[in-house]
Parts: structure tokens; sequence; C-alpha cells
């Protein structure tokens, strides 16, 4: 199958080469890269202690770029979303790493059981700008105390009008994979797709939840399908059935 990955440039390269190896044709169609603020990043750490919760590993790849400063963190309890992100905090030196197998919901509720009593200090959410508020919802609902910082921002581009037709008219998609509902909404409001719906009268819309499918134009919500949880596994396997 010919598949559009829409994921910033390092995860989504990521993909395409997991695509690659299961047998589909796979493009990288990157509409937002991140702009890391590394000095947020590195205030927070230090005027906190106590647990770290990430639901995105742009998160731990803005760490990254705190050097060596950021080892005397390692210890620090690790609360991620996705088996990935995990991989990637793992990756960079932090040893106390407990992960969620949906999104930010499921990760709040494993927090609030694993911490069990009150917490002697504030979660650190380290956070990008936008994201879902599911996560800090439901901290609240459980009355969780935290406190949430932003060390990313994720900045809108734009593909080349070429590269879109390319991919949508000249051979067109069998599926496009969306990972959240900014992503959706970035590339539902692309001048090429607002201006040639017929492009995508047979591609299929592969959603890694309803919050996604959400941001679908109602016209083309018949094309959509959700993964079952919220992770890269059951977003990939609805390939079978696209």
């Amino acid at each position: 199958m010919r598949v559009v990955v829409t994921r910033p440039r390092h995860s989504g390269e990521r993909t395409v080469r997991r695509l690659t190896q299961m047998g589909h044709d796979a493009f990288l169609l990157s509409l937002a890269e991140p702009i890391h603020h590394t000095g947020e990043a590195a205030r927070a750490l230090s005027n906190t202690e106590g647990a770290i919760a990430v639901t995105s590993a742009e998160a731990i790849r803005a760490l990254a770029t705190l050097g060596p400063d950021l080892a005397r963190h390692f210890h620090r309890p690790m609360f991620a979303v996705g088996k990935s992100t995990a991989k990637e905090a793992a990756g960079l030196g932090f040893t106390d790493i407990t992960a969620s197998e949906g999104g930010g919901i499921e990760l709040a509720t494993l927090i609030s059981a694993r911490m069990g009593g009150p917490a002697q200090s504030p979660l650190l959410y380290l956070a990008g700008d936008p994201r879902a508020a599911g996560f800090e919802a439901k901290l609240t609902e459980l009355q969780l105390p935290f406190r949430t910082v932003e060390c990313y921002r994720m900045q809108d581009t734009i593909p080349d009008e070429a590269i879109l037709r390319q991919l949508f008219e000249d051979a067109p998609a069998d599926a496009v994979l969306l990972y959240s509902h900014q992503t959706a909404r970035r590339f539902f409001v692309l001048p090429f797709i607002q201006k040639n719906p017929a492009a995508l009268s047979e591609t299929r819309f592969l959603c890694l939840s309803e919050a996604v499918a959400g941001a679908i134009p109602p016209a083309m919500r018949l094309h959509a399908d959700i993964a079952e949880m919220p992770n890269e596994d059951q977003l990939l396997a609805l390939l079978v059935t696209a």
C-alpha cells in the first residue's frame, strides 16, 4: 500500500522505516516541526523535584539538548505515554520509567495508582504546544497536583504543492496516518487539499484516536478508521483492513 505518514521528521522517519519493513510504500509528509525551549526545560527541572511526566517523545528530545547537566535528574521517576516515548527516555539515561499503554488519560490514571497517597511535590509535566487537554484534565479530576511547563512548540510547515500532487493525484495514497487532532487539522486545511477533495476519494484516514478523527471534515469521516488503542502498533494494524 502507498501510505503517507504525517509526523515530524524525527519520529516520521522511524515510522517510514517500519512501514517499509512491512512491505508498504511509505512517504513522509511532515506538517509541523518542533522548536525546543531548552531554557524553560532546564529551569523546570532545577526548580522541582520528584516525578516527571511526558506525553510525547518530543519532550524527551527537548531534554536531550541539555547535555551533561541532565544526568542529575536521571534518578527521578518518569511517567511516559507509550513504549516509544519510554524507550527514548531510557536511551537518554532515565532509569525509573513507567509507561502507559494508552494516551494521556490512561497515563494520569496510572500515575494516580502508582503514587498512592498525596505526592510530596507536584508532578512536573513537560509538555508541548499545542497539546490535547485530556492528561491535565484527568490529573485535575484525580486531584493530583502538577505543574505544566512547555518545553517545545510545534510550528506548522506547508509542504510544496508539487509533493502533494505527487502523493494524492499522480499516484493517490491508499492511506494517510494521522497521529493527533492538531496534525489532522493541519492536513485538511492545506490549500491543495481544500481545492482538490476529489484527490482523496479513495484514501483512508487512519486515526490514533476518536479525538484525531474529530478533526476530519464530516464529508470525509466515512473514510476514517480509528485504532483500538492510541498507540502506533494498533494504528498500523488498521492497514490490514484499510
